[in-house]
C-alpha cells in the first residue's frame, strides 16, 4: 500500500503548465529522489505535496486521506509533513536547541533535543547557539533535526544540500540517508544532481516538462532511461545511430548487442562510456585516430575520430590512449532510446 500517491495532477501558472497530469506513488519507508531539468515541475511537485499550492486538476493522498483534491484540500500545518529548504530556514533569534523544540509537544525537553543533536551527528553543546554562530553544514542538520522532531511520516527535502562544497555535501547526504532508514522515515528528495539521485534513493522519478516520463530505481534508469534527455541527465552517454537486425547493430564503433525487445530497423542506441573501451590498435578492429586528451586527475578526457565522426569519452587516466590509433572494444549490450510519447 502506498504512503503518497498523486494521481493525474496537473498545475497552471498563467498559460504555463508546470505539471500536467503527473502521477506518482510512494512505499513506506522508501526515499525517492525526483529529478529533471530546470523548469521541469520538481518544485511544483514538491509544494504540491507540502501543501503550498492546489493542484488545479487531481489528487495528492497521504497516509490514507486525500489531502489535495476535489474533496479536500488540508492546510500545509495540519499534514504532517516535514520539510527541510535549500537554506535550511532557522529561526534567526532562537537557539539552536529553540529551533530543534519548536515543534515538540514538550519544547523544554532537553534530553529530547539532546538526543536529535546526536542524532544528526551534532554536539549537543551546541544547544545554546544561535544559528549565524554555526557553519552552513551544522545549519542544515540542525533543519534536519527540528523537522524530526515533529515525528513525521513523510519527509521532503529541497535541494537542502546544494549550497554545500562537495565533500560536506556527500557527508550530509549520507548522513540524512542513515538516518530516515533508523528512524524509518519516507524520504522524497528533489535535486538537480544526478549523483546524488543515484547515491541516495531507492525510487527515481523523472519529470520532463511537467510530465513524469519515468519511473524506477537508480540501475534501472541509468542503464535503460526511456527518453534521450534522461540518458544524458543521469550521467555521460554515448548516443549512435544505426540499424538493428537480429538482435545487432552497425554503429561506428563497431557491433553492438541490443536488447531482445528491439525491432529490425533504424534505431538511436545509448551505451554508457564504462562500456566503450579503448585498446591498443590492431588490424582488423574499428579504430580510432586519438585527436586529443585532455588529464583531469584520475579521469582523462579523449576526443577521437571514427569513420569520420568525432566522439568524446571520459576514461581511467590509467587505460587512456594520449595519440596514434587505438582499437574499440564495446562492452554489453546498447539501450534503445524510445521519445516521450
Amino acid at each position: 500500500m502506498s504512503l503518497l500517491s498523486l494521481s493525474s495532477v496537473t498545475k497552471r501558472y498563467g498559460q504555463v503548465t508546470a505539471l500536467d497530469r503527473a502521477s506518482l506513488s510512494i512505499e513506506p519507508g522508501t526515499l525517492t529522489a525526483i529529478v529533471g531539468a530546470s523548469g521541469s515541475g520538481k518544485t511544483t511537485l514538491l509544494r504540491l505535496i507540502a501543501g503550498f499550492e492546489e493542484p488545479d486538476e487531481g489528487s495528492v493522498v497521504f497516509d490514507d486521506m486525500q489531502i489535495a483534491g476535489p474533496l479536500r484540500m488540508v492546510p500545509a500545518h495540519k499534514r504532517g509533513i516535514g520539510l527541510v529548504a535549500q537554506e535550511g530556514a532557522l529561526f534567526p533569534h532562537l537557539s539552536v536547541g529553540s529551533n530543534i523544540g519548536f515543534g515538540m509537544e514538550q519544547r523544554s525537553d532537553r534530553a529530547a533535543v539532546d538526543a536529535l543533536l546526536a542524532a544528526v551527528e551534532l554536539d549537543p553543546a551546541i544547544r545554546k547557539r544561535m544559528p549565524h554562530e554555526l557553519s552552513g553544514g551544522q545549519q542544515q542538520r540542525v533543519a534536519l533535526a527540528r523537522a524530526l522532531a515533529r515525528r513525521p511520516k513523510l519527509m521532503l527535502l529541497d535541494e537542502p544540500f546544494s549550497a554545500l562544497d562537495a565533500g560536506l555535501r556527500a557527508n550530509m547526504r549520507d548522513m540524512v540517508k542513515r538516518r530516515l532508514t533508523a528512524e524509518g522515515v519516507t524520504g522524497i528528495l528533489v535535486t538537480h544532481d544526478q549523483q546524488e539521485a543515484l547515491s541516495f534513493a531507492d525510487q527515481l522519478a523523472v519529470l520532463e516538462d511537467g510530465h513524469v516520463v519515468q519511473v524506477g530505481s537508480p540501475r534501472e534508469l541509468y542503464l535503460q532511461p526511456r527518453t534521450e534527455m534522461l540518458a544524458r541527465f543521469l550521467g555521460d552517454a554515448v548516443i549512435l545511430d544505426g540499424r538493428v537486425l537480429g538482435g545487432e547493430m552497425d554503429t561506428p564503433l563497431g557491433r553492438v548487442r541490443v536488447g531482445k525487445a528491439t525491432p529490425d530497423g533504424e534505431a538511436r542506441i545509448m551505451l554508457r562510456p564504462e562500456q566503450v573501451r579503448l585498446i591498443p590498435w590492431s588490424e582488423g578492429t574499428p579504430t580510432a585516430e586519438i585527436i586529443s586528451s585532455s588529464f583531469e586527475g584520475p579521469i582523462t578526457v579523449v576526443c577521437f575520430r571514427v569513420a569520420g565522426v568525432m566522439f568524446t569519452l571520459k576514461v581511467p587516466s590509467a587505460d587512456a590512449p594520449v595519440q596514434g590509433r587505438a582499437s574499440i572494444l564495446l562492452i554489453g549490450s546498447g539501450h534503445a532510446i524510445r521519445e516521450r510519447g
